[in-house]
């Protein structure tokens, strides 16, 4: 099967030819990686094998973190314990970064010097506002319930005379033809729907809703189609041709254990020119990581924009709260040269941290982030669910949401070294049809790809956030309808779907709950 051949070569990543001197910036690992032997990739491919039983759950499953999965809690909390197999002494880093991800940020300038740098344009004063509880955000319900768990990216098309970034000249010198974009001159890449005195908010969010009646085998569904604006602009209006795209903020647990895949394993699954016929393809996302200064396979953000936990933290710390760190030291955030007065307001980084977070607090963070407990499976052996897991791989949902893999083995990093994991995940790029398209490109993703978000943990929505809605911008207001929504290279998957009896797709349904 496809996600299961040997790798292929880089040049297969993008439909152009990469150098051998590109190839090696891409894979080469950032993490301290002990490398595999022969026996150990060999028992690797067994135990990653699919599986043909659906008679009972396989050996392992109910652990999907391996070592590092917790215990399956009954309250809100059950995206918030620490891996499973961290140490005694590293849970104090834990809690310490836990600390952080919660703190609430003030304007400068203010006596709480170690918490002032807030905006002055901003989505939220901590992490955890948008992250609650660590799970996933949702778009607003209705009069009074603004957007703080979501906001919207922006960007424009490049000018003919812009100038490229890093990432754009190192993938043009590799023959790779992008469609580019800019940040907004103005706005900048986010829309930030507060600031701190005297400072206007960017926008307003706003959406309308408009339901489509979807008829299924016995059944019928409807999804709700939204149109996404930017009202109450508080900096003019935008640059002609701007591409707006909602973001709900997606849940938090096992990002130490996806960043710990080894990328040749990912890269393995790569079939840009659906060489195999499947009507599947899959393609790496590439990005800059400003943290090691060079290309690297992106993994993090719907659109895989990020390489690593500590860049996509810092990144969030800069555009969604207005906090410089090391890896971007503006003090302004997301701030640009179209609104001088957020650019010179007063801000945090004025003592001797000289950053408003410094890089002890962005690592405490980073190995918080890294290390959030995947709760344990439920019901593995039950008779729906079994039912419901052969249904996943009849309708082959495993062609992207690939169920395990092993990690790399990491010396530095014992919660998350060499574990047998099953994120539903193939960290690739996918053509999802026009239905979810958001028509902007990023990096290498067209405005119809997003990544396979993983599966893990998604039955435990509802207890951990109130609420049941999914993808990029929660317009699924069920499991159900999140499936529905697929299309491009998963309508045959979809169809699938549709075409099941009632029965079996609650079991569908009831394993998706399960995970």
């Amino acid at each position: 099967m496809r996600q299961f051949a040997q790798p292929i070569l880089l040049a297969a990543l993008i439909a152009a030819p990469l150098t051998a001197a590109g190839a090696q910036d891409l894979t080469a690992p950032f993490l301290k990686v002990t490398p595999r032997t022969a026996d150990e990739a060999a028992r690797i491919a067994r135990v990653t094998a699919p599986t043909q039983d659906f008679s009972a759950a396989e050996k392992f499953e109910a652990n999907p973190a391996g070592a590092a999965t917790v215990r399956a809690r009954t309250d809100a909390d059950a995206f918030s314990q620490p891996s499973g197999n961290i140490s005694f002494e590293r849970e104090l880093d834990f809690k310490l970064g836990n600390g952080l991800f919660k703190k609430l940020w003030v304007s400068s300038p203010s006596s709480t010097l170690a918490s002032d740098g807030l905006g002055p344009l901003y989505n939220a004063r901590s992490c955890q506002r948008c992250h609650l509880k660590d799970g996933r955000g949702h778009p607003p319900e209705g009069p009074g319930d603004d957007a703080v768990s979501m906001f919207l990216r922006i960007s424009v098309p490049a000018g003919a005379k812009d100038e490229m970034t890093r990432i754009e000249a190192f993938l043009t010198s590799q023959g790779e033809a992008l469609i580019r974009t800019r940040p907004d001159p103005v706005y900048g890449g986010q829309m930030q729907d507060f600031g701190v005195a005297g400072h206007p908010a960017e926008y307003r969010l706003d959406v309308t809703w408009e339901e489509i009646p979807v008829q299924m085998n016995g059944e019928h569904a409807s999804l709700r189609k939204p149109t996404w604006t930017a009202q109450d602009l508080g900096y003019g209006p935008l640059a002609p041709g701007a591409m707006l795209s909602p973001r709900v903020a997606p849940q938090m647990l096992g990002l130490g254990l996806l960043e710990a895949i080894p990328a040749t394993d990912i890269l393995a699954l790569a079939d840009p020119l659906d060489a195999d016929g499947d009507g599947i393809s899959g393609r790496a996302q590439v990005v800059w990581s400003f943290e090691q200064d060079r290309p690297m396979l992106g993994r993090f953000g719907y659109k895989a924009g990020a390489p690593t936990v500590r860049e996509q933290s810092a990144a969030a710390f800069a555009g969604d709260v207005g906090i410089s760190t090391p890896l971007f030291p503006a003090h302004w955030g997301d701030c640009t040269d179209g609104q001088p007065a957020c650019r010179t307001a007063p801000h945090g980084g004025d003592d001797a941290r000289g950053t408003e977070i410094d890089a002890e607090g962005l690592d405490l963070v980073t190995f918080y982030s890294r290390n959030l407990g995947v709760p344990a499976r439920r019901d593995t052996d039950a008779p729906e669910v079994l039912n419901g897991k052969r249904i996943f791989h009849q309708a082959r949902c495993t062609a992207c949401h690939v169920p395990k893999f092993v990690t790399n083995r990491l010396p530095d990093q014992p919660e998350q070294s060499f574990q047998l994991i099953w994120p539903f995940t193939d960290l690739l790029l996918h053509d999802m049809g026009e239905g979810l398209a958001d028509n902007r490109p990023e990096g290498l993703a067209s405005g119809r790809e997003w990544k396979t978000p993983p599966l893990w943990g998604i039955g435990l929505t509802p207890q951990v956030n109130g609420h049941s809605y999914y993808l990029h911008d929660g317009r699924a207001r069920s499991l159900l309808e999140a499936v529905l929504w697929h299309g491009g290279e998963a309508q045959s998957a979809r169809d699938h779907v549709i075409g099941l009896t009632p029965q079996d797709r609650a079991d569908l349904i009831r394993y998706l709950e399960s995970l």
